[in-house]
């Protein structure tokens, strides 16, 4: 069985689109029987504003943190694969700011290791949104 570190398949955190395909690649495993496959899209519409666009700003620990999350969702002995890309830089409506994926053998093992993996990144990597709203206001959003 790999240690938590051979478990990571990818982490990236760049200021260009990023490809869903790529990181389901990265979790493909001949001994999964489930991929769980996170998409986080930039919504129009935050608290009751219509979103014009926004952009991602990562800390220059923004990477270190992210293996830390990666690495904490792969000691999960159920866990076979993980990765994780997330975009920096202005993004518009629709664009993809976000996938994470886990492979496991079974399916809800994958779901669930799959949300955690989500919810951490969200939670501790430090990457901050900054809102720009239709009416000319924004909002800095995950700041310290």
């Amino acid at each position: 069985m790999p240690d938590a570190s051979d478990k990571i398949a990818l982490l990236d955190i760049r200021a260009t689109d990023l490809d869903i395909g790529s990181v389901y690649d990265a979790v493909r495993d001949e001994e999964a029987g489930g991929i769980a496959i996170f998409v986080g899209t930039v919504r129009r519409h935050d608290n009751g504003l219509g979103v014009e666009g926004l952009g991602y700003t990562a800390h220059p620990t923004a990477a270190g943190a992210l293996r830390e999350v990666a690495a904490e969702v792969a000691t999960d002995e159920s866990v076979l694969r993980v990765a994780a890309a997330h975009r920096t830089g202005d993004l518009k409506v629709g664009d993809i700011a976000v996938v994470v994926a886990v492979s496991s053998a079974h399916r809800g093992d994958a779901l669930m290791s799959c949300r955690r993996l989500i919810d951490e990144l969200k939670g501790r990597v430090p990457i901050w949104k900054h809102q720009i709203f239709a009416d000319g206001t924004d909002e800095w959003v995950g700041t310290p």
